[in-house]
């Protein structure tokens, strides 16, 4: 757990990187249109962060050759940009990182792909909520149990599945620090949140069972029973009162 606490001086660096990765977010969803490849997104992306001043976090990190994930439908994340073409309908997690200074920031949205069903509309915004109420349990004293906690039960209650194999993390210099957020769990249990930490909280919710599988790129994850999943991710500073959202516009 080194390093968990930043320092002022770290914090404003991360704030300066959540805030170029925000905007890079914001560019890339309004290029969300039936026709587009998500190889053509993940050109813009890296075009877009280089333009910033900044590096593509995810570029060659662990082998992964792309500036983007581009996780479509049953892709819950880590999908790999391709010639696939958008079509009417589709919904395309967006999960990106940047590193700027020598520090990193981390973020993902879920947008449709021009009309979708009322089931891939309800999932989206079921994602993102419980993104929101996840991190409204963030405060100094509180533990990753109440985050956990307040995901899986919000999710569940709306009918969604909650992924236990991935989570959430912790990030600094590295991409991915201590402590990991699960979505799941119980109120009160598990370490306490420290004014000073700086967290990244991503609910992944499918539209069915909540077990993944390797995805047939042999790098991403998709869903076992092949229904839609989505995800939402900010990067986030734990504060006394509060948690302050570094990647929101």
């Amino acid at each position: 757990m080194s390093n968990i606490v930043k320092t002022e001086e770290e914090i404003q660096t991360i704030r300066e990187s959540a805030k170029i990765l925000a905007n890079v977010i914001k560019e890339l969803e309004k290029m969300i249109k039936p026709g587009i490849t998500t190889l053509e997104l993940d050109r813009a992306a890296e075009a877009l962060i280089l333009s910033m001043g900044a590096t593509p976090a995810f570029k060659n990190y662990n082998n992964f050759p792309y500036a983007l994930c581009a996780s479509v439908n049953e892709i819950v994340v880590h999908g790999y940009p391709s010639n696939y073409v958008l079509k009417e309908g589709d919904i395309i997690g967006l999960d990106l990182g940047v590193l700027y200074k020598g520090y990193y920031s981390d973020s993902a949205v879920t947008v449709a792909v021009g009309k979708v069903s009322y089931e891939a509309k309800k999932l989206i915004d079921t994602t993102k909520k419980a993104l929101e109420i996840g991190i409204k349990q963030v405060k100094a004293g509180n533990t990753l149990g109440d985050i956990g906690s307040a995901i899986q039960k919000y999710a569940e209650g709306k009918g969604f599945g909650v992924v236990r194999d991935l989570c959430g993390h912790g990030i600094g210099k590295d991409l991915h620090e201590d402590p990991q957020i699960l979505n799941y769990g119980k109120k009160g249990t598990g370490p306490k949140l420290v004014e000073g930490m700086v967290i990244c909280i991503e609910p992944m919710l499918t539209a069915g069972d909540w077990k993944i599988k390797k995805a047939k790129d042999g790098y991403g994850f998709a869903t076992k029973d092949n229904s839609l999943s989505a995800h939402f991710e900010h990067t986030i500073v734990v504060a006394k009162k509060g948690a302050e959202i570094l990647t929101k516009i």
